[in-house]
């Protein structure tokens, strides 16, 4: 494509303009994504894609709505721009739409310091190829290991513009490379399965295809035997892969806009102590080599670090525009929008404060209880903070690993958890999710 993202965005707002918006704004995003997929030392799938789509939200008084395309083309953009508008026409009132007032609008958007895109050629195919069959391999020399499900790696590269009419223009690119592996163990009814994998901004930062193999395969050998564990009130240690998940379950009844629909188990709660004293969550949009930064939202503002927890404290809602009108509140910066969407309140990197043991501490000190390394389903009440989820993992005695377990429930309230929470020092820096493995006290098992 010859024309430049900016130019196009600025093509479709016009059109909107001409079709008789009072305003509007427009994202366009185009790109490149290719996955290699190797089974028994062959070359099993191949993708790559290329593609463009735009967005456009217009406005007409106090009504909005949205169109997306995949097509470019001049005409394409007129009949969208009249879609659009006519669509708003009969769309009802909003009073807490509309674009950012110019003066909130972000002028630093250079994003060159957050190194958001590598500038190295895109791989080879054959290259991909490589590291995947390297992974598989790794794996497969694991004498426990029957089989590797899949081993695959791929790469992406995209440049996103943002444009409206109230002044703001701006746009960046990313790009990732991942490759992951997933090893099967036994054979028959005793098969078990586990994984590893990495997914980096910068193909240099990617870890090597063997580790990823090798530790796919113990994984995988090490829930070998797996049953039951039994049944009542125990410590659950949250391994750092899964630990994430249970922090998510805070941020989510953060967010903006299930406060503002009155569903959230935090409703009422800021200024309220939700973690225990000394821990923090911490939002910072501007860490370098991080997928999820930006230094500006979907909707032009700029973004900043911020605290969603302070010493335990809940601090705040996480908000974009609209949702802050909803709740007489500003905006957090923190919108977000794909092309067939109106912009709504998401998260950049996150994380949590870090403890000083380690999760080997933690396990020796927990005595008898579930490390929990995999989960699957979730029933989570957004009103009471109920919480169910179906786990695996192992089963500590004595603060040893004894055993492996599969086919059991973790139960509990969400409030009443991440108040007890003890975290470890083991979390991942590179990740957008910075959260280490965390023990909680007191959960409900079901196994046998």
């Amino acid at each position: 494509m010859t024309q430049s993202l900016s130019d196009l965005s600025d093509q479709i707002l016009q059109a909107a303009k001409r079709a008789g918006a009072d305003a509007a704004d427009a994202i366009a995003v185009d790109g490149t994504s290719l996955s290699i997929t190797v089974r028994e030392g062959a070359l099993e799938q191949a993708e790559r894609s290329e593609g463009i789509d735009i967005g456009l939200r217009v406005f007409v008084g106090q009504r909005q709505a949205c169109v997306s395309s995949s097509d470019a083309k001049p005409d394409t953009l007129i009949q969208m721009a009249e879609r659009a508008v006519a669509m708003a026409k009969e769309a009802p009132e909003d009073p807490h739409a509309g674009l950012a007032d110019p003066a909130q609008l972000t002028t630093n958007t250079a994003t060159e310091g957050l190194e958001l895109f590598d500038p190295s050629d895109e791989p080879d195919p054959a290259a991909l190829q490589e590291d995947a069959t390297r992974a598989e391999a790794a794996a497969l020399r694991n004498a426990g290991i029957s089989q590797v499900q899949s081993a695959s790696a791929g790469y992406g590269r995209r440049r996103i513009h943002l444009a409206a009419t109230n002044g703001f223009s701006a746009g960046y690119a990313r790009s990732d490379r991942g490759l992951s592996c997933v090893a099967i163990s036994g054979t028959g009814t005793g098969m078990e399965r586990d994984y590893d994998y990495d997914s980096r901004v910068f193909q240099a930062d990617l870890r090597d295809a063997d580790d990823i193999g090798r530790i796919a395969a113990e994984r995988a050998v090490a829930r070998v035997g797996a049953r039951k564990p039994q049944t009542g009130a125990f410590p659950v240690l949250f391994d750092e892969r899964v630990a994430n998940t249970l922090i998510g379950s805070l941020l989510q009844a953060t967010n903006g806009a299930m406060i503002a629909r009155g569903s959230s188990w935090l409703r009422g709660a800021v200024g309220e102590e939700v973690l225990p004293k000394g821990l923090s969550v911490i939002e910072d949009p501007h860490r370098a080599r991080v997928t999820g930064s930006r230094l500006f939202d979907a909707e032009g503002l700029a973004t900043s670090q911020r605290a969603i927890v302070d010493d335990g404290v809940l601090k705040g809602w996480t908000l974009d525009l609209a949702t802050g009108r909803k709740l007489g509140m500003d905006s957090t910066a923190n919108a977000a929008r794909g092309t067939g969407a109106p912009p709504s309140p998401s998260l950049t990197n996150v994380s949590l404060t870090q403890g000083d043991a380690s999760r080997e501490d933690l396990i020796k000190a927990m005595g008898t209880g579930l490390l929990v390394t995999s989960m699957i389903g979730s029933t989570i009440n957004p009103n009471t903070g109920d919480y169910s989820r179906g786990a695996a993992g192992f089963w500590i005695e004595n603060g040893e690993i004894t055993y492996p377990v599969n086919e059991c429930t973790v139960a509990g309230n969400l409030r009443d958890m991440l108040k007890t929470i003890i975290p470890a020092n083991d979390a991942r820096a590179h990740l957008s999710r910075v959260v280490p493995s965390l023990l909680v006290e007191g959960l409900t098992l079901a196994g046998d």
